[in-house]
Protein backbone atom coordinates (compact mmCIF):
# COMPACT_ATOMS: atom_id res chain seq x y z
CA UNK A 1 0.00 0.00 0.00
CA UNK A 2 1.47 3.37 -0.85
CA UNK A 3 1.96 5.65 2.38
CA UNK A 4 -0.28 9.04 1.68
CA UNK A 5 1.81 11.86 0.30
CA UNK A 6 1.19 13.79 3.02
CA UNK A 7 3.31 12.14 5.13
CA UNK A 8 6.31 13.51 3.14
CA UNK A 9 7.93 16.31 4.71
CA UNK A 10 10.04 18.52 1.84
CA UNK A 11 13.18 19.51 2.01
CA UNK A 12 12.64 23.16 3.01
CA UNK A 13 10.03 21.62 5.52
CA UNK A 14 12.55 19.41 7.26
CA UNK A 15 15.24 22.69 7.03
CA UNK A 16 12.83 24.79 8.67
CA UNK A 17 12.28 22.60 11.45
CA UNK A 18 16.29 22.23 12.03
CA UNK A 19 16.25 26.01 11.96
CA UNK A 20 13.74 26.63 14.69
CA UNK A 21 15.43 23.87 16.81
CA UNK A 22 18.57 25.48 16.70
CA UNK A 23 17.03 28.85 16.89
CA UNK A 24 15.21 27.65 20.07
CA UNK A 25 18.99 26.66 21.50
CA UNK A 26 20.30 29.84 20.86
CA UNK A 27 17.57 31.61 22.64
CA UNK A 28 18.53 29.10 25.69
CA UNK A 29 21.81 29.82 25.54
CA UNK A 30 21.37 33.53 25.23
CA UNK A 31 19.07 33.26 28.15
CA UNK A 32 21.67 31.23 30.33
CA UNK A 33 24.64 33.18 29.32
CA UNK A 34 22.56 36.91 30.19
CA UNK A 35 22.38 35.35 34.31
CA UNK A 36 26.29 34.98 34.43
CA UNK A 37 26.60 39.06 32.94
CA UNK A 38 23.26 39.63 35.26
CA UNK A 39 23.44 38.06 37.97
CA UNK A 40 21.08 40.71 39.89
CA UNK A 41 18.78 40.30 36.64
CA UNK A 42 19.05 36.32 37.58
CA UNK A 43 18.04 36.69 41.28
CA UNK A 44 15.01 38.83 40.79
CA UNK A 45 13.79 36.30 38.10
CA UNK A 46 14.27 33.12 39.95
CA UNK A 47 16.79 31.71 38.42
CA UNK A 48 19.02 29.70 40.70
CA UNK A 49 22.51 29.18 40.42
CA UNK A 50 24.04 33.22 40.23
CA UNK A 51 23.02 34.72 43.96
CA UNK A 52 26.42 34.80 45.16
CA UNK A 53 27.27 37.09 42.10
CA UNK A 54 27.89 40.74 41.42
CA UNK A 55 30.30 41.66 38.96
CA UNK A 56 32.11 45.09 38.46
CA UNK A 57 32.22 47.17 35.51
CA UNK A 58 35.89 47.11 35.01
CA UNK A 59 37.42 46.69 31.90
CA UNK A 60 37.67 42.64 31.56
CA UNK A 61 33.80 42.73 32.17
CA UNK A 62 32.73 45.89 29.93
CA UNK A 63 34.45 43.86 27.26
CA UNK A 64 32.66 40.63 27.93
CA UNK A 65 29.66 42.52 27.88
CA UNK A 66 30.18 44.14 24.23
CA UNK A 67 31.43 40.55 22.83
CA UNK A 68 28.22 38.24 23.94
CA UNK A 69 26.34 41.04 22.59
CA UNK A 70 27.91 41.11 19.49
CA UNK A 71 28.09 37.33 19.29
CA UNK A 72 24.70 36.69 19.62
CA UNK A 73 23.43 39.44 17.56
CA UNK A 74 25.56 37.37 14.77
CA UNK A 75 24.60 34.57 15.80
CA UNK A 76 20.98 35.19 15.33
CA UNK A 77 21.45 36.93 11.83
CA UNK A 78 22.77 33.95 10.32
CA UNK A 79 18.71 32.71 10.60
CA UNK A 80 17.00 33.63 7.15
CA UNK A 81 13.58 35.46 9.06
CA UNK A 82 11.82 34.88 6.20
CA UNK A 83 11.36 30.93 7.24
CA UNK A 84 10.49 31.70 10.80
CA UNK A 85 6.74 30.99 12.25
CA UNK A 86 5.21 33.54 13.02
CA UNK A 87 6.00 33.22 16.98
CA UNK A 88 9.73 32.61 16.45
CA UNK A 89 9.64 35.88 13.97
CA UNK A 90 8.32 37.57 16.98
CA UNK A 91 11.00 36.27 19.16
CA UNK A 92 13.80 36.69 16.93
CA UNK A 93 13.21 40.46 16.79
CA UNK A 94 12.30 41.20 20.07
CA UNK A 95 16.41 39.44 20.76
CA UNK A 96 17.19 41.30 17.41
CA UNK A 97 15.89 44.37 19.31
CA UNK A 98 17.51 44.31 22.50
CA UNK A 99 21.29 43.62 20.48
CA UNK A 100 21.30 46.18 18.57
CA UNK A 101 20.27 48.49 21.22
CA UNK A 102 23.01 47.24 23.90
CA UNK A 103 25.60 47.86 21.29
CA UNK A 104 23.97 51.00 20.56
CA UNK A 105 24.31 52.35 23.85
CA UNK A 106 27.47 50.88 25.25
CA UNK A 107 29.62 53.88 23.62
CA UNK A 108 27.48 56.62 26.54
CA UNK A 109 29.32 54.92 28.96
CA UNK A 110 26.22 54.04 31.70
CA UNK A 111 29.09 52.67 34.01
CA UNK A 112 30.25 56.46 34.44
CA UNK A 113 27.24 57.42 36.51
CA UNK A 114 26.27 54.33 38.29
CA UNK A 115 24.41 56.11 41.70
CA UNK A 116 21.73 58.03 40.98
CA UNK A 117 19.57 59.87 43.69
CA UNK A 118 16.55 57.53 41.81
CA UNK A 119 18.60 54.28 41.25
CA UNK A 120 21.46 53.05 42.94
CA UNK A 121 23.15 49.77 43.58
CA UNK A 122 23.49 50.33 47.19
CA UNK A 123 19.89 51.35 47.71
CA UNK A 124 19.13 47.91 45.93
CA UNK A 125 21.70 46.18 47.66
CA UNK A 126 20.35 46.82 51.09
CA UNK A 127 17.03 46.30 50.01
CA UNK A 128 17.91 42.39 48.70
CA UNK A 129 19.95 42.22 52.11
CA UNK A 130 16.77 42.63 54.23
CA UNK A 131 15.54 39.42 53.49
CA UNK A 132 12.39 40.56 52.49
CA UNK A 133 12.93 41.20 48.52
CA UNK A 134 14.13 38.94 45.51
CA UNK A 135 17.70 37.62 47.29
CA UNK A 136 16.59 34.28 48.64
CA UNK A 137 17.23 33.15 52.29
CA UNK A 138 15.62 29.55 52.42
CA UNK A 139 18.92 27.32 53.01
CA UNK A 140 22.17 27.88 54.44
CA UNK A 141 23.52 28.12 51.47
CA UNK A 142 21.34 30.77 50.45
CA UNK A 143 22.77 32.73 53.50
CA UNK A 144 26.11 31.77 52.45
CA UNK A 145 26.00 32.85 48.66
CA UNK A 146 24.67 36.47 50.14
CA UNK A 147 27.59 36.44 52.28
CA UNK A 148 29.57 36.25 48.69
CA UNK A 149 27.68 38.85 47.17
CA UNK A 150 28.45 40.87 49.88
CA UNK A 151 32.51 40.29 49.71
CA UNK A 152 31.83 41.04 45.67
CA UNK A 153 29.58 44.76 46.72
CA UNK A 154 33.14 45.67 47.88
CA UNK A 155 35.37 45.17 44.67
CA UNK A 156 31.75 46.57 43.07
CA UNK A 157 31.62 49.77 44.82
CA UNK A 158 35.73 50.30 44.51
CA UNK A 159 35.44 50.05 40.95
CA UNK A 160 32.40 52.23 40.47
CA UNK A 161 34.76 55.21 42.14
CA UNK A 162 37.23 54.37 39.54
CA UNK A 163 34.26 54.75 36.64
CA UNK A 164 33.14 57.94 37.80
CA UNK A 165 36.30 59.37 38.13
CA UNK A 166 36.66 58.44 34.76
CA UNK A 167 33.52 60.23 34.33
CA UNK A 168 34.85 63.25 35.59
CA UNK A 169 37.99 63.09 33.51
CA UNK A 170 35.82 62.56 30.34
CA UNK A 171 32.60 64.85 31.28
CA UNK A 172 30.44 62.51 31.59
CA UNK A 173 28.68 63.73 35.31
CA UNK A 174 25.14 63.96 36.81
CA UNK A 175 23.86 67.20 37.75
CA UNK A 176 24.86 69.32 40.99
CA UNK A 177 20.66 69.02 41.80
CA UNK A 178 21.01 65.35 42.01
CA UNK A 179 24.28 64.66 43.78
CA UNK A 180 22.93 66.68 46.59
CA UNK A 181 19.92 64.84 46.81
CA UNK A 182 22.46 61.16 46.27
CA UNK A 183 24.24 62.44 49.17
CA UNK A 184 21.74 62.05 52.05
CA UNK A 185 21.35 58.44 51.17
CA UNK A 186 24.21 57.15 50.74
CA UNK A 187 25.01 58.81 54.53
CA UNK A 188 21.65 56.86 55.71
CA UNK A 189 23.85 53.48 54.02
CA UNK A 190 27.03 54.11 56.07
CA UNK A 191 25.27 54.14 59.10
CA UNK A 192 26.79 51.17 61.96
CA UNK A 193 23.21 50.11 63.22
CA UNK A 194 22.07 47.22 65.24
CA UNK A 195 18.65 47.51 63.58
CA UNK A 196 20.03 47.76 60.36
CA UNK A 197 17.87 46.14 57.62
CA UNK A 198 20.86 44.25 56.41
CA UNK A 199 20.55 42.03 59.82
CA UNK A 200 16.99 40.73 58.53
CA UNK A 201 18.06 37.73 57.67
CA UNK A 202 19.65 37.02 61.05
CA UNK A 203 16.87 38.09 62.65
CA UNK A 204 14.19 35.67 60.92
CA UNK A 205 16.70 32.48 60.35
CA UNK A 206 14.27 29.45 59.37
CA UNK A 207 13.37 26.90 61.96
CA UNK A 208 15.08 24.34 60.45
CA UNK A 209 18.61 25.86 61.13
CA UNK A 210 21.05 24.41 63.79
CA UNK A 211 22.38 26.30 66.38
CA UNK A 212 25.46 25.48 64.74
CA UNK A 213 24.50 27.09 61.07
CA UNK A 214 23.02 30.36 63.12
CA UNK A 215 25.74 30.73 65.53
CA UNK A 216 28.22 31.07 62.57
CA UNK A 217 26.39 32.98 60.09
CA UNK A 218 25.53 35.73 62.56
CA UNK A 219 29.44 35.94 63.37
CA UNK A 220 29.83 36.29 59.77
CA UNK A 221 26.86 38.90 58.73
CA UNK A 222 28.19 40.75 62.03
CA UNK A 223 31.55 41.15 60.67
CA UNK A 224 30.93 41.64 56.95
CA UNK A 225 28.09 43.90 57.23
CA UNK A 226 29.90 46.74 59.44
CA UNK A 227 33.56 46.14 58.06
CA UNK A 228 33.15 45.24 54.68
CA UNK A 229 29.29 46.68 53.13
CA UNK A 230 29.15 49.68 55.20
CA UNK A 231 32.98 50.42 55.12
CA UNK A 232 32.19 50.70 51.53
CA UNK A 233 29.29 52.25 51.42
CA UNK A 234 31.04 55.12 53.55
CA UNK A 235 34.43 55.23 50.87
CA UNK A 236 31.35 55.93 48.32
CA UNK A 237 29.69 58.62 50.53
CA UNK A 238 33.32 60.28 51.35
CA UNK A 239 34.15 60.07 47.23
CA UNK A 240 30.67 61.86 46.72
CA UNK A 241 30.94 64.48 49.19
CA UNK A 242 34.95 65.33 48.50
CA UNK A 243 35.33 64.60 44.68
CA UNK A 244 32.00 64.17 43.25
CA UNK A 245 30.21 66.87 44.04
CA UNK A 246 32.80 69.56 43.32
CA UNK A 247 32.80 68.32 40.19
CA UNK A 248 29.40 67.80 39.25
CA UNK A 249 27.52 69.90 36.32
CA UNK A 250 25.04 72.63 36.42
CA UNK A 251 23.72 72.20 33.64
CA UNK A 252 20.02 69.96 33.33
CA UNK A 253 20.07 67.90 30.66
CA UNK A 254 22.17 65.27 28.86
CA UNK A 255 22.48 67.61 25.40
CA UNK A 256 25.28 69.16 27.52
CA UNK A 257 27.29 65.70 27.68
CA UNK A 258 29.89 64.74 24.92
CA UNK A 259 27.87 64.50 22.27
CA UNK A 260 24.25 65.11 23.93
CA UNK A 261 22.11 65.46 21.23
CA UNK A 262 23.15 61.91 19.21
CA UNK A 263 23.01 60.15 23.24
CA UNK A 264 18.90 62.05 23.71
CA UNK A 265 17.97 60.45 20.07
CA UNK A 266 19.37 56.63 20.70
CA UNK A 267 17.69 57.16 24.22
CA UNK A 268 14.14 57.63 22.98
CA UNK A 269 14.62 54.78 20.54
CA UNK A 270 16.02 52.27 23.45
CA UNK A 271 12.96 53.70 25.56
CA UNK A 272 10.18 53.56 23.18
CA UNK A 273 11.17 51.53 20.50
CA UNK A 274 10.51 54.44 18.13
CA UNK A 275 12.56 56.57 15.89
CA UNK A 276 10.97 60.03 16.94
CA UNK A 277 13.11 62.72 16.85
CA UNK A 278 12.92 65.22 20.21
CA UNK A 279 11.17 67.83 18.62
CA UNK A 280 8.66 65.24 17.97
CA UNK A 281 8.47 63.99 20.98
CA UNK A 282 8.20 67.89 22.58
CA UNK A 283 5.17 68.59 20.19
CA UNK A 284 3.40 65.12 20.82
CA UNK A 285 3.65 66.23 24.67
CA UNK A 286 2.00 70.10 23.99
CA UNK A 287 -0.67 68.54 22.16
CA UNK A 288 -1.59 66.30 25.10
CA UNK A 289 -1.35 68.70 27.54
CA UNK A 290 -3.84 71.06 25.79
CA UNK A 291 -6.41 68.07 24.90
CA UNK A 292 -6.31 67.02 28.59
CA UNK A 293 -6.69 70.54 29.99
CA UNK A 294 -9.64 70.74 28.07
CA UNK A 295 -10.80 67.91 29.72
CA UNK A 296 -10.02 69.01 32.81
CA UNK A 297 -12.11 72.10 32.38
CA UNK A 298 -14.82 70.28 31.78
CA UNK A 299 -14.94 68.96 34.93
CA UNK A 300 -14.25 71.88 36.72
CA UNK A 301 -17.43 73.37 35.23
CA UNK A 302 -19.67 70.18 35.82
CA UNK A 303 -18.46 70.69 39.87
CA UNK A 304 -19.03 74.36 39.42
CA UNK A 305 -15.73 75.92 40.83
CA UNK A 306 -15.82 79.41 39.91
CA UNK A 307 -12.28 79.94 39.58
CA UNK A 308 -9.11 79.10 37.35
CA UNK A 309 -7.99 75.65 36.80
CA UNK A 310 -4.40 76.64 38.26
CA UNK A 311 -6.32 77.80 41.34
CA UNK A 312 -8.39 74.93 41.34
CA UNK A 313 -5.43 73.02 41.72
CA UNK A 314 -4.48 74.76 44.57
CA UNK A 315 -7.56 74.11 46.35
CA UNK A 316 -6.78 70.12 45.65
CA UNK A 317 -3.83 70.53 46.58
CA UNK A 318 -4.42 72.15 50.10
CA UNK A 319 -8.44 71.60 51.25
CA UNK A 320 -8.42 69.16 54.31
CA UNK A 321 -11.12 66.70 52.53
CA UNK A 322 -8.02 65.40 50.47
CA UNK A 323 -5.43 64.77 53.18
CA UNK A 324 -7.70 61.62 55.21
CA UNK A 325 -4.72 59.96 56.22
CA UNK A 326 -3.26 59.97 59.72
CA UNK A 327 -1.83 56.25 59.94
CA UNK A 328 0.39 54.26 57.45
CA UNK A 329 -1.98 51.27 57.70
CA UNK A 330 -5.03 53.78 56.54
CA UNK A 331 -2.89 54.35 53.60
CA UNK A 332 -2.27 50.98 52.74
CA UNK A 333 -6.09 50.02 53.49
CA UNK A 334 -7.07 52.82 50.69
CA UNK A 335 -5.20 50.73 48.28
CA UNK A 336 -6.84 47.88 49.43
CA UNK A 337 -9.85 49.17 49.19
CA UNK A 338 -9.45 49.97 45.51
CA UNK A 339 -8.72 46.52 44.83
CA UNK A 340 -11.83 45.09 46.68
CA UNK A 341 -13.68 47.82 44.29
CA UNK A 342 -12.35 46.68 41.12
CA UNK A 343 -12.17 43.06 41.33
CA UNK A 344 -15.80 42.03 40.74
CA UNK A 345 -15.52 43.99 37.34
CA UNK A 346 -12.26 42.48 35.95
CA UNK A 347 -13.19 39.52 34.43
CA UNK A 348 -15.29 42.02 31.54
CA UNK A 349 -12.49 42.85 30.46
CA UNK A 350 -9.96 40.22 30.81
CA UNK A 351 -10.51 36.48 29.90
CA UNK A 352 -6.80 35.52 31.92
CA UNK A 353 -5.34 36.15 35.57
CA UNK A 354 -2.02 35.60 36.95
CA UNK A 355 -1.58 32.93 38.99
CA UNK A 356 0.77 34.84 40.96
CA UNK A 357 0.20 36.13 44.94
CA UNK A 358 0.14 40.16 44.62
CA UNK A 359 1.01 42.36 47.97
CA UNK A 360 0.72 45.91 48.90
CA UNK A 361 3.44 46.69 50.92
CA UNK A 362 4.97 49.70 52.36
CA UNK A 363 8.19 50.73 50.93
CA UNK A 364 11.52 50.86 53.06
CA UNK A 365 12.18 53.95 55.36
CA UNK A 366 16.27 54.51 53.75
CA UNK A 367 14.68 54.71 50.30
CA UNK A 368 11.11 56.54 50.94
CA UNK A 369 12.08 59.89 50.81
CA UNK A 370 13.07 59.91 46.97
CA UNK A 371 10.58 57.00 45.66
CA UNK A 372 7.72 56.77 43.84
CA UNK A 373 4.47 54.21 44.46
CA UNK A 374 6.50 51.45 42.52
CA UNK A 375 5.89 47.45 41.38
CA UNK A 376 8.37 44.66 41.74
CA UNK A 377 7.30 41.67 39.99
CA UNK A 378 6.79 38.02 41.82
CA UNK A 379 8.02 34.38 40.93
CA UNK A 380 5.68 31.69 41.09
CA UNK A 381 7.92 28.64 40.97
CA UNK A 382 9.49 30.26 44.57
CA UNK A 383 5.75 31.55 44.89
CA UNK A 384 7.25 35.28 45.87
CA UNK A 385 4.89 37.90 45.54
CA UNK A 386 4.43 40.54 42.68
CA UNK A 387 4.61 43.63 45.67
CA UNK A 388 2.57 47.06 44.77
CA UNK A 389 5.45 49.55 47.19
CA UNK A 390 3.55 52.34 48.64
CA UNK A 391 6.12 55.53 49.82
CA UNK A 392 5.19 56.53 52.93
CA UNK A 393 6.89 59.25 54.72
CA UNK A 394 3.94 61.02 56.66
CA UNK A 395 0.32 59.82 56.46
CA UNK A 396 -1.09 62.97 56.78
CA UNK A 397 0.43 64.62 54.02
CA UNK A 398 -0.71 61.88 51.20
CA UNK A 399 -3.17 63.43 49.44
CA UNK A 400 -5.65 61.29 47.27
CA UNK A 401 -5.65 63.04 44.10
CA UNK A 402 -2.17 64.15 43.82
CA UNK A 403 -1.52 60.98 41.41
CA UNK A 404 -4.67 60.26 42.12
CA UNK A 405 -4.61 56.94 44.06
CA UNK A 406 -7.09 54.86 42.35
CA UNK A 407 -5.67 55.55 38.93
CA UNK A 408 -1.88 54.75 40.64
CA UNK A 409 -3.13 51.31 41.65
CA UNK A 410 -4.42 50.64 38.36
CA UNK A 411 -1.04 50.96 36.90
CA UNK A 412 0.94 50.17 39.74
CA UNK A 413 -0.71 47.24 40.49
CA UNK A 414 -3.92 45.65 39.03
CA UNK A 415 -4.65 45.41 36.11
CA UNK A 416 -1.87 47.65 35.48
CA UNK A 417 2.11 45.85 36.03
CA UNK A 418 1.22 42.97 37.94
CA UNK A 419 -0.79 41.44 35.19
CA UNK A 420 1.35 42.37 32.47
CA UNK A 421 4.46 40.86 34.92
CA UNK A 422 3.25 37.76 35.86
CA UNK A 423 1.26 36.20 32.67
CA UNK A 424 4.14 37.19 30.97
CA UNK A 425 6.57 35.40 33.41
CA UNK A 426 4.20 32.50 33.66
CA UNK A 427 4.09 31.54 30.08
CA UNK A 428 6.04 28.68 28.78
CA UNK A 429 5.15 28.39 25.77
CA UNK A 430 7.70 31.08 24.80
CA UNK A 431 11.33 30.91 24.94
CA UNK A 432 12.78 31.66 28.59
CA UNK A 433 14.52 35.28 27.49
CA UNK A 434 11.04 36.35 26.55
CA UNK A 435 9.12 35.52 29.57
CA UNK A 436 11.50 37.71 31.62
CA UNK A 437 11.97 40.01 29.00
CA UNK A 438 11.27 44.14 29.47
CA UNK A 439 10.33 46.94 27.06
CA UNK A 440 9.70 49.94 28.83
CA UNK A 441 7.21 51.25 26.05
CA UNK A 442 5.34 48.28 25.77
CA UNK A 443 5.23 47.49 29.75
CA UNK A 444 4.82 51.34 31.40
CA UNK A 445 2.80 52.07 27.96
CA UNK A 446 -0.08 49.47 29.09
CA UNK A 447 -0.15 50.66 32.60
CA UNK A 448 -0.96 53.60 31.72
CA UNK A 449 -3.64 52.41 29.28
CA UNK A 450 -4.85 50.31 32.02
CA UNK A 451 -5.68 53.78 34.38
CA UNK A 452 -7.90 54.62 31.47
CA UNK A 453 -10.10 51.46 32.40
CA UNK A 454 -11.15 53.02 35.70
CA UNK A 455 -14.53 54.52 35.35
CA UNK A 456 -15.67 50.65 33.65
CA UNK A 457 -13.70 48.92 36.37
CA UNK A 458 -15.69 50.64 39.42
CA UNK A 459 -13.71 53.26 39.81
CA UNK A 460 -13.37 57.47 39.30
CA UNK A 461 -16.94 57.77 40.65
CA UNK A 462 -15.90 60.59 42.28
CA UNK A 463 -15.21 64.20 39.91
CA UNK A 464 -11.93 65.08 41.91
CA UNK A 465 -11.01 61.14 41.32
CA UNK A 466 -11.50 62.01 37.57
CA UNK A 467 -9.86 65.28 37.58
CA UNK A 468 -7.19 62.98 39.87
CA UNK A 469 -6.83 60.44 37.06
CA UNK A 470 -7.00 62.56 34.25
CA UNK A 471 -3.88 64.17 36.31
CA UNK A 472 -2.41 61.10 36.41
CA UNK A 473 -2.29 60.82 32.40
CA UNK A 474 -1.37 64.71 32.18
CA UNK A 475 1.64 63.80 34.46
CA UNK A 476 3.09 61.35 31.35
CA UNK A 477 1.78 64.03 28.77
CA UNK A 478 4.10 67.03 30.93
CA UNK A 479 6.85 64.22 30.83
CA UNK A 480 7.06 64.54 26.67
CA UNK A 481 7.17 68.26 27.26
CA UNK A 482 9.91 68.37 30.12
CA UNK A 483 12.23 65.27 29.36
CA UNK A 484 12.84 66.87 25.80
CA UNK A 485 13.11 70.13 27.06
CA UNK A 486 15.72 69.27 29.42
CA UNK A 487 17.42 67.44 27.37
CA UNK A 488 17.54 69.64 24.01
CA UNK A 489 18.36 72.86 26.43
CA UNK A 490 14.79 74.06 26.18
CA UNK A 491 13.98 73.45 29.94
CA UNK A 492 16.59 74.25 32.93
CA UNK A 493 15.48 72.11 35.98
CA UNK A 494 13.76 75.35 37.51
CA UNK A 495 11.78 76.02 34.15
CA UNK A 496 10.59 72.45 33.61
CA UNK A 497 9.65 72.02 37.73
CA UNK A 498 7.75 75.20 37.22
CA UNK A 499 5.67 73.83 34.12
CA UNK A 500 4.96 71.06 35.75
CA UNK A 501 3.16 72.90 38.22
CA UNK A 502 0.91 75.01 36.38
CA UNK A 503 -0.32 72.38 34.53
CA UNK A 504 -1.46 69.47 37.07
CA UNK A 505 -2.27 70.00 41.23
CA UNK A 506 1.16 68.49 42.37
CA UNK A 507 3.49 70.11 44.99
CA UNK A 508 6.79 71.71 44.45
CA UNK A 509 8.43 68.66 46.35
CA UNK A 510 6.62 66.26 44.19
CA UNK A 511 7.67 68.49 40.86
CA UNK A 512 10.98 68.84 41.87
CA UNK A 513 11.48 64.82 42.56
CA UNK A 514 9.96 64.10 39.58
CA UNK A 515 11.92 65.70 37.46
CA UNK A 516 15.10 65.36 38.90
CA UNK A 517 14.51 61.94 38.07
CA UNK A 518 14.26 62.86 34.29
CA UNK A 519 17.12 64.23 34.58
CA UNK A 520 18.68 61.08 36.11
CA UNK A 521 16.81 58.96 33.48
CA UNK A 522 16.81 60.85 30.79
CA UNK A 523 14.18 59.07 28.22
CA UNK A 524 12.91 56.45 29.94
CA UNK A 525 9.60 58.90 31.28
CA UNK A 526 8.75 58.94 27.50
CA UNK A 527 7.58 55.49 27.32
CA UNK A 528 4.36 55.59 29.06
CA UNK A 529 2.75 58.31 26.72
CA UNK A 530 4.14 57.19 24.04
CA UNK A 531 2.87 53.20 24.90
CA UNK A 532 -0.18 54.00 25.72
CA UNK A 533 -1.07 55.98 22.97
CA UNK A 534 0.15 53.38 20.74
CA UNK A 535 -2.55 51.10 22.22
CA UNK A 536 -5.02 53.34 22.22
CA UNK A 537 -4.66 53.67 18.06
CA UNK A 538 -4.53 49.94 17.33
CA UNK A 539 -8.27 49.23 20.05
CA UNK A 540 -9.45 52.10 17.50
CA UNK A 541 -8.47 50.84 14.55
CA UNK A 542 -9.19 47.38 14.80
CA UNK A 543 -12.71 48.19 16.48
CA UNK A 544 -13.44 50.35 13.28
CA UNK A 545 -12.24 47.33 11.03
CA UNK A 546 -13.35 44.02 12.78
CA UNK A 547 -17.26 45.48 14.22
CA UNK A 548 -19.36 43.66 16.31
CA UNK A 549 -16.54 41.04 15.71
CA UNK A 550 -14.33 42.86 18.29
CA UNK A 551 -14.14 42.46 21.90
CA UNK A 552 -12.39 44.49 24.50
CA UNK A 553 -11.80 41.54 26.54
CA UNK A 554 -9.73 39.25 23.71
CA UNK A 555 -8.18 42.40 22.72
CA UNK A 556 -6.68 42.57 26.09
CA UNK A 557 -5.86 39.11 26.30
CA UNK A 558 -4.17 39.48 22.95
CA UNK A 559 -2.12 41.88 24.26
CA UNK A 560 -1.03 40.16 27.79
CA UNK A 561 -0.77 36.70 26.25
CA UNK A 562 2.10 37.98 23.60
CA UNK A 563 4.08 39.70 26.33
CA UNK A 564 6.37 42.44 26.08
CA UNK A 565 7.56 43.69 22.72
CA UNK A 566 9.23 46.76 21.27
CA UNK A 567 6.47 48.50 19.74
CA UNK A 568 6.76 48.03 15.73
CA UNK A 569 7.19 44.25 16.34
CA UNK A 570 3.93 44.40 18.82
CA UNK A 571 1.83 46.29 16.01
CA UNK A 572 2.72 43.12 13.72
CA UNK A 573 1.95 41.30 15.83
CA UNK A 574 -1.71 42.36 16.72
CA UNK A 575 -2.23 43.15 13.26
CA UNK A 576 -1.82 39.36 12.83
CA UNK A 577 -4.51 38.46 15.92
CA UNK A 578 -6.87 41.60 14.31
CA UNK A 579 -6.60 39.68 10.36
CA UNK A 580 -7.49 36.55 12.05
CA UNK A 581 -10.77 37.91 13.63
CA UNK A 582 -11.43 39.73 10.12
Amino acid sequence: MQPHLANFKTFAEISSMNDSIKLHQLFDQYFKESNVLSPLNATFNGVDGYNDLLPADDDLQLKKIHLFYANYLSQLQGFSKNTLSKEDKISYEILENDLKTALLLEKYHAEYMPITQFWSLPSFFAMLGSGNSAQPFKTVKDYDDWLKRCKAYVRWSDVAIENMRKGIKDGYVLPKSLVVKTIPQLTSLSKIDDSSSFYGPIRNFPKDFSENDQLRLTQEFKKIIPNEVIVSNQKLLTFFQNEYLPNARLTSGINALPNGMKMYKDFIFANTTTHKAPEEVYQLGLSEVARITAEMEKIKTQIGFKGSLLELFEFMKTDRQFYPFTTDQEVLDAYQTVYNTIKPSLPKYFGIFPQTPFEIRKIEDFRAASASPQYFPGDLPSNRPGIFYVPILDPTKINITNMDMEAVFLHEAIPGHHFQNSIQYENTAVPKFRQKYWNSAFGEGWALYTESLGKNLGVYTNPYHQLGALGAEMHRAIRLVVDAGLHTGKMTREEAIKYMMNHEPVSEQFATSEIERYMAMPAQALSYKIGQLKIIELRDKYKKQLGDKFNIRNFHDAILKGGCMPLMVFENYMNDWANKIK
